[in-house]
């Protein structure tokens, strides 16, 4: 988990997360609710991204022209307490 570098680097710098800095991750795995602050992140479905990518892989495999290579699968926010909104100047 590459943000707890970046709160490692905070402290050290005299940085307060979200006061002076905020903070967002991704893939919401059930231990950053327990950082502090607890993590903002980006939930991204991984068991749809993984099916998508077998199906196209296995439509790949057995030869059939796929029409698109790409898949969109939408994302979630899951806000916390490591960010805040922007101050105003």
């Amino acid at each position: 988990m590459q943000a707890l570098g970046v709160y490692q680097a905070a402290r050290e710098l005299g940085l307060r997360i979200p006061h002076d800095l905020s903070v967002v991750g991704f893939d919401d795995v059930p231990a950053v609710a327990w950082m502090d602050p607890p993590l903002t992140t980006v939930h991204q479905p991984l068991a749809e991204m993984a099916t998508g990518a077998t199906e196209l892989a296995l439509a790949l495999g057995r030869g059939e022209e796929v029409p698109q290579v790409g898949l969109e699968i939408a994302t979630s926010l899951t806000v916390r307490e490591s960010t805040v909104s922007p101050k105003e100047e």
